[in-house]
């Protein structure tokens, strides 16, 4: 007995000094909030490079039989893990960048200035939405020169530098942090790349899923639109392991290198 409390006086007496766990429930919230983006952005990126770098030059591979048996479990699988990382990185994120822009409003307000974070998650949601769907409009064709690489690549680079110019534009008011100017951005690519996961890659592939399981198991002939839409499953999902290296920059950018705001 006399020995077990001495231990945990020890124990205190090496730790406490050292340790001290906040009590606060807002500094607890969002490292849990940070800690869960983090997570699931590990899942979600990890999954794009293997899909990117991996998954689509194995698949070129495979004969028609042994991809009938292969490509339905295996992406199925995949694909459930991809877009619900995907979806659980950009709500953990926007529920942080949130309490940022929360904040630096507040602060905007003490200094006399009309803030609104309002306008910045207005601007945010408008601004990338509208980026994404001019992304997605140059994928529809799916012929000429809307079938390659590089023209799509030249248009997503203008259209996504058009898109974080006007967030900055429009949130240029004195109050607006670095952290929240350069997430606004970042997080902005990550919205782009959401809406890419269950708009275009997921519509597309359970489609190519459901044909190829159907060719494998009854011979039923795969449509001929597959080609086409697999290959723009293929640019968005391309677009989005390039864009992830830019939003990368920008969230380390946040708190580590300070290049937007007065």
């Amino acid at each position: 007995m006399v020995s077990g409390i001495m231990a945990r006086a020890v124990l205190v007496t090496i730790l406490g000094p050292i340790i001290n766990f906040p009590h606060d429930f807002n500094t607890n919230f969002l490292m849990a909030l940070r800690w869960i983006h983090f997570l699931a952005g590990i899942t979600w990126i990890g999954l794009l490079y293997f899909f990117n770098l991996i998954n689509v030059p194995f698949m070129k591979g495979l004969d028609a039989a042994t991809k009938g048996k292969v490509l339905p479990d295996l992406m199925t699988r995949a694909l459930w893990w991809f877009r619900m990382s995907a979806a659980l990185t950009v709500l953990a994120g926007l529920a942080y960048w949130g309490n940022i822009v929360g904040a630096d409003a507040h602060n905007g307000e003490i200094l006399g200035m009309h803030a609104s974070a309002g306008a910045v998650m207005g601007s945010f949601f408008l601004i990338w939405t509208i980026v994404w769907g001019l992304l997605y409009a140059c994928l529809i064709p799916g012929k000429g020169i809307f079938d390659k690489g590089a023209f799509i690549g030249v248009v997503y680079t203008v259209v996504v530098a058009v898109g974080a110019w006007l967030f900055l534009s429009w949130n240029n008011h004195g109050w607006e942090s670095n952290r929240l100017l350069s997430i606004g951005i970042g997080g902005g690519i990550g919205w782009v790349m959401l809406l890419n996961v269950w708009g275009v890659i997921w519509r597309i592939q359970k489609k190519i899923i459901r044909w190829t399981s159907d060719n494998a198991a009854n011979g039923t002939p795969v449509p001929e639109q597959a080609k086409t839409i697999a290959r723009q499953a293929f640019l968005a999902s391309r677009a989005n392991a390039i864009l992830s290296i830019v939003m990368l920059f920008f969230m380390g950018a946040a708190s580590h290198y300070p290049m937007f705001g007065k």
